[in-house]
């Protein structure tokens, strides 16, 4: 990872935009509908320093090498990050493509080796997340505390949160009934097969990697599940990862991702899931 991305959160926040033009003007693009201030600086009032003081994010955008440069050093003072304008030596962070769902903020970035690669993943990703999501996200972020209180155990709240936003749209009155319900919910073992290459991966592979809790894999497939695993999910060696156990961990909500041959399925009581590599294309 040669960056980390880090979202800012924008209710009461300054950002001070310098500049004219279109650069000025798509960085303003990027806050419409926000509960940012955004403040615009131009000519004269972009080179002093004590427009920019109360700032938390400020862009110079211009295509004048000379302004920017000025601009750049009386922003500096206020000691907020900076984005300079296609100049990345003066920035302290990058840009990235932004797919916008109110609630949800999906940023593509190439630590600004790529800008228009980052583009073009963005209109990939924007076609594919639905319109709604962002308002899925709002509703959860609205009943956090009774799906905590209904659910104080982290694994059994995001089990439920699984069950739940497996069917969308998610409603609140589909909520109220689910957390009626309880914690009636049914996780599953999936046996993913190691392909010969890592690009075989199924999308089905990759999707249940990603949702795992418990990951059992073989010392040679730790790299891969290091690329596709969630960071926070167990990680279990295959001679700790008895059937009895993994059937408990499933019957319990969890979804075990079983990587290869890495475990003994023998006996397991539960469904489990088998997962071909996808087939080569020629």
């Amino acid at each position: 990872m040669h960056a980390f991305p880090a979202y800012f959160p924008l209710q009461g926040a300054r950002v001070v935009i310098a500049g004219s033009g279109e650069p000025a003007e798509g960085r303003a693009r990027l806050f419409e509908g926000s509960p940012a201030e955004v403040v615009r600086l131009e000519g004269a009032w972009a080179l002093d320093p004590d427009c920019y003081q109360g700032a938390h994010l400020i862009f110079v955008a211009s295509h004048d090498d000379d302004f920017a440069s000025a601009a750049e050093v009386a922003a500096r003072t206020a000691g907020a990050p900076i984005n300079v304008f296609d100049r990345p030596t003066l920035s302290d962070f990058n840009t990235p493509a932004i797919v916008d769902r109110g609630a949800v903020v999906v940023a593509v970035g190439t630590s600004g080796a790529a800008p228009l690669l980052a583009q073009m993943l963005r209109a990939e990703i924007e076609m594919r997340l639905p319109a709604s999501v962002g308002e899925t996200a709002e509703l959860l972020g609205g009943r956090r505390e009774d799906i905590k209180a209904a659910f104080p155990d982290l694994a059994d709240r995001r089990a439920f949160l699984r069950r739940v936003l497996a069917e969308p749209p998610l409603t609140s009155e589909r909520l109220d009934a689910a957390l009626a319900i309880g914690a009636a919910t049914v996780g599953r073992i999936v046996l993913i097969e190691l392909p010969e290459a890592e690009d075989l991966l199924s999308l089905r592979a990759l999707q249940a990697l990603g949702a795992a809790e418990v990951v059992v894999a073989p010392i040679e497939a730790r790299g891969l599940v290091d690329r596709h695993a969630r960071r926070d999910a167990e990680r279990l060696a295959p001679n700790a990862a008895d059937p009895t156990r993994l059937a408990e961990l499933a019957r319990a909500g969890r979804i075990v991702a079983v990587v290869g041959g890495a475990a003994d399925l023998t006996g397991v009581d539960v469904a489990v899931e088998r997962l071909a590599p996808a087939p080569e294309r020629r």
